[in-house]
């Protein structure tokens, strides 16, 4: 079970490290207003679904964390090496995780469309797998 003061206290940083009023972090996440001020003041519980439209709007949230403290906020890339490790080790495998870069590979400028009206240019896209690994391509 969540507990409602920890849960709050741990919404209450997000707000805070976002630098949002909370009004703004309920439009953000798409709530009402009074849902987020009953969850600050330990009047109501978050709901499932409440919790995943924050894990969703703000990836740097662990879900972990922010049910029950544990892992870390902003997530890190090496919290997400540890989860993937922690996991690997729970199903008994024994492979390593390659977090290792590729040589990054080019990027064909004539194949990508910015967004519409933006007139900056994409340096760098990284994919990351499921397993651990990743690949760049950067221009």
């Amino acid at each position: 079970m969540v507990n409602s003061d920890q849960f709050a206290t741990r919404l209450q940083t997000i707000i805070n490290y976002y630098d949002l009023s909370a009004a703004s972090f309920a439009d953000s996440i798409e709530v009402g207003r009074s849902s987020i001020s009953h969850i600050l003041s330990g009047r109501n519980k978050p709901s499932l679904d409440f919790v995943l439209k924050i894990i969703k709007i703000y990836p740097e949230v662990e879900l972990y964390w922010l049910l029950n403290g544990k892992e870390s906020f902003p997530k890190s890339v090496s919290t997400e090496v540890h989860s993937i490790k922690k996991q690997a080790e729970e199903k008994d495998e024994t492979r390593d995780v390659d977090i290792k870069a590729t040589r990054p590979l080019p990027i064909d400028n004539d194949d990508i469309k910015p967004f519409a009206g933006s007139t900056k240019k994409i340096k760098r896209i990284v994919l990351f797998y499921e397993d651990g690994t990743f690949e760049a391509f950067e221009n």
